[in-house]
C-alpha cells in the first residue's frame, strides 16, 4: 500500500493507505472527508464533555448564571436530580446520571484516540468508514442520555448532525469542500483526472508527506529546514552554552585579578628588582 502522511498546518496530521491505481479525485475527496470528520470529532469531543459536566446548552438569549437569576431576577432555574450549575452560564446544569455520563465518555474518548495525531506515530491508517462509526456511536450514547434528543441549537447535536451544524464553531473555518481542494506532494500538484501512479510511479511501497490546501491558495509553504521540535532543542542548547560561557569568562576573569602580574605592587617590586627579596628567618615551599 502507498502511505500518505498529510501534515495540518498547526502541526498534526493522519496517515492513510491508498494504492498506486487510485484516481487522484477519489483519493483527495477520501483525504478531505477523513480531515473534514477530525474537525467535526474535536467539537464533538469538547461539546459531549460540557454536556456530561453541565447537561445541554441554554438558548443564547437565557444564557447566564442561575444564580443570579435567582437572586436578582426572581427567575425559577429548573433543578434535576443530577443539577451541577454551570459556571459559564452557558448550560442548564441538569448533567445526565452517572451510567449514562460514564458511556458517553468512554465513547467520546474512543472517538478523540482514533483521531489524535498520536496515531501517526503509531502508524495507525485512518479511514472515513471508522470516522463515520465512532461518531455514530457517540451519537448512540447521547441518543441513550436524552431520549427526547438535545436543542436544536445545543453544539454537540450541530456537530453530530453534520458538517454544515459546525459553521460558526471554531474549526468552522477549516473545512474543506472536496471539489475546491488540491493535494500536495513535495511541492508538485496531484492533478484532478490522473491516477496515484502519475506522480508516484508504480511502487505500492511509497511513503509520502502530504498536504491538502484550498485550490484557490496556491501551493502550500515550504516545509522548514528543522522542525518545531528541533528548533526547540537547538535553542536550548544554544541558550546552555551561552550561560557556560558567560561563567567561563567570569572564572577567567577571576583569575586574572588574583594573578600576581595583576598587581600593581608586583610590578613595582619587579621594576626595582626586589620582587625575590624575602625576609630573614622565613622560608617559602
Amino acid at each position: 500500500m502507498v502511505v500518505i502522511s498529510v501534515k495540518d498546518a498547526d502541526g498534526g496530521g493522519f496517515l492513510y493507505e491508498t494504492t498506486t491505481g487510485t484516481r487522484n479525485d477519489d483519493l483527495i475527496a477520501s483525504l478531505v472527508a477523513i480531515q473534514n470528520g477530525r474537525l467535526r470529532a474535536r467539537v464533538v469531543v469538547d461539546a459531549v464533555r460540557g454536556l456530561c459536566a453541565h447537561g445541554p446548552m441554554k438558548k443564547p438569549e437565557e444564557a447566564g448564571s442561575d444564580e443570579l437569576k435567582e437572586k436578582y431576577l426572581d427567575e425559577t432555574v429548573e433543578k434535576g436530580p443530577t443539577y451541577k450549575p454551570d459556571p459559564t452560564g452557558v448550560r442548564t446544569g441538569n448533567a445526565p446520571d452517572s451510567k449514562f455520563a460514564e458511556t458517553l465518555m468512554r465513547t467520546t474518548n474512543d472517538l478523540e484516540e482514533y483521531v489524535d495525531k498520536a496515531q501517526v506515530q503509531k502508524r495507525i491508517a485512518l479511514t472515513e468508514n471508522d470516522i463515520n462509526d465512532k461518531l455514530a456511536n457517540v451519537r448512540g450514547s447521547v441518543m441513550m442520555a436524552y431520549p427526547m434528543g438535545l436543542p436544536e441549537w445545543d453544539t454537540a447535536k450541530l456537530a453530530l448532525d453534520s458538517l454544515d451544524g459546525l459553521e460558526g464553531t471554531s474549526v468552522g473555518k477549516e473545512i474543506l469542500d472536496k471539489n475546491a481542494t488540491s493535494l500536495w506532494v513535495a511541492g508538485k500538484e496531484f492533478q484532478r483526472g490522473q491516477f496515484v501512479s502519475d506522480r508516484l510511479g508504480k511502487n505500492e511501497k511509497t511513503k509520502v508527506l502530504a498536504k491538502l490546501q484550498r485550490s484557490d491558495d496556491g501551493p502550500p509553504a515550504r516545509e522548514p529546514i528543522v522542525s518545531e521540535d528541533e528548533r526547540k532543542a537547538m535553542m536550548a542548547h544554544y541558550s546552555k552554552r551561552q550561560e557556560e560561557l558567560k561563567r567561563l569568562a567570569e572564572s577567567e576573569e577571576d583569575d586574572y585579578l588574583n594573578s600576581s602580574w595583576a598587581d600593581p605592587k608586583e610590578m613595582k617590586k619587579s621594576l626595582q628588582g626586589l620582587g625575590d627579596i624575602k625576609a630573614p628567618g622565613l622560608r617559602f615551599s
